[in-house]
């Protein structure tokens, strides 16, 4: 089989998604070459898995101090050019496009008439998940900002929906090594802003990563370090906590190593707003609106509530794109939620929430089918 990957360059959780996926691919019989979009090709770093692969314009946000600025994005869209890459895009050498919300290759899927598919947190937005001010403009570019003729969602719970657990890196067990420091990826908001929060609490260690850190130092209490991909797995292996902002696949990460999390959504993106809402409801994050200080001092003091444990969920994936119609995730779906298991409070309160849940919360034991 030979797949394009279509992967949305704007946030480096779509491309850690990516990384797991083209470690299963190389282990199996597929050719697969990988497209991003959504940011400069000088912008991009530990990316040799990926081999010789193309970079796009695409389409992308304007961010300002952690918030989306939607006049500022529709200025600078230029869709006469985004069209003319859409035109000159030729799938014909493929036999389906995978796609985690890059709308290049979703668009010319869907016009050169190829098989696509969405592997995404995106697409659980298609399903009856926790949503938080969504509007009408937002579910218009859910549904076709990079449309796919099939679509798999991933969340953090199945919400008796057809969706899947987290694709992340397979972390047989937390560290044991953990050190008292508090990790901090707020890539969207002010260097400065963050460093001055951090300076009101001196008698704690931070480890900053941050696009704007060019060169790693020291200032005060926090280690400022340039974006690293080993660097920051090592970091968040090791720290007690993790500040961040609403994105899905850090705080996925995250959680399965039994981090106790922070998050601050980027105003004016609905999937960050759910997204923390989803983890406050589960009772796996502390949630700000701005860089505050009481937060920041009550989380503190805060303890983790524990660990969830989420299975090789790209392994499963890789195999069924072989082997399976694309059009039933049913045992696929079974398979991999009947291996998720939660901390005894998420299960408690997820119950409360889900009272009819077909899975068994307390271990996630498969009772029956989530789908028949």
């Amino acid at each position: 089989m030979k797949i394009l990957y279509g992967i949305q360059g704007t946030g480096n959780g779509h491309i850690s998604r990516a990384r797991e996926m083209a470690r299963v691919f190389q282990a199996l019989d597929c050719e697969v070459d990988y497209y991003f979009s959504g940011r400069a090709s000088d912008k991009f770093f530990d990316m040799s898995c990926f081999g010789d692969f193309q970079v796009g314009k695409g389409l992308t946000f304007v961010t300002e101090q952690g918030c989306v600025q939607k006049w500022k994005t529709w200025r600078q869209l230029n869709l006469g050019y985004f069209r003319q890459e859409v035109k000159t895009l030729d799938l014909s050498y493929y036999d389906l496009v995978l796609n985690d919300f890059e709308p290049v290759t979703a668009w010319a899927a869907k016009q050169q008439q190829v098989p696509s598919l969405s592997l995404s947190h995106q697409a659980a937005f298609l399903h009856h998940v926790p949503k938080v001010n969504d509007s009408l403009f937002d579910r218009l570019l859910t549904r076709y900002f990079a449309p796919t003729q099939y679509q798999i969602g991933l969340h953090w719970y199945h919400f008796n929906c057809p969706i899947l657990p987290p694709i992340i890196p397979c972390f047989d067990k937390p560290s044991i090594n953990q050190a008292s420091f508090i990790l901090v990826y707020l890539p969207f908001e002010s260097l400065t802003q963050i460093t001055e929060l951090l300076s009101h609490f001196q008698q704690i260690n931070f480890v900053c990563y941050h696009p704007d850190i060019e060169v790693e130092s020291q200032w005060q209490n926090v280690q400022l370090k340039p974006l690293s991909r080993d660097g920051f797995h090592h970091h968040l292996h090791q720290c007690k906590g993790v500040v961040a902002n609403g994105g899905f696949e850090l705080p996925s990460e995250a959680i399965s190593l039994g981090k106790k999390l922070l998050l601050k959504p980027l105003q004016g993106q609905f999937e960050q707003s759910s997204n923390v809402a989803t983890l406050a409801m589960m009772g796996l994050a502390h949630v700000t609106q701005s860089l505050d200080i009481t937060t920041m001092r009550v989380w503190l003091d805060s303890e983790s509530v524990g660990r969830v444990k989420i299975p090789d969920v790209a392994s499963e994936v890789g195999k069924w794109l072989l082997s399976s119609g694309w059009d039933d995730i049913t045992t696929l779906q079974n398979t991999l939620w009947s291996q998720v298991e939660f901390p005894e409070l998420v299960c408690e309160v997820m119950s409360e929430h889900y009272p009819e849940s077909q899975y068994i919360t307390s271990n996630l034991s498969l009772t029956k089918p989530l789908m028949k």
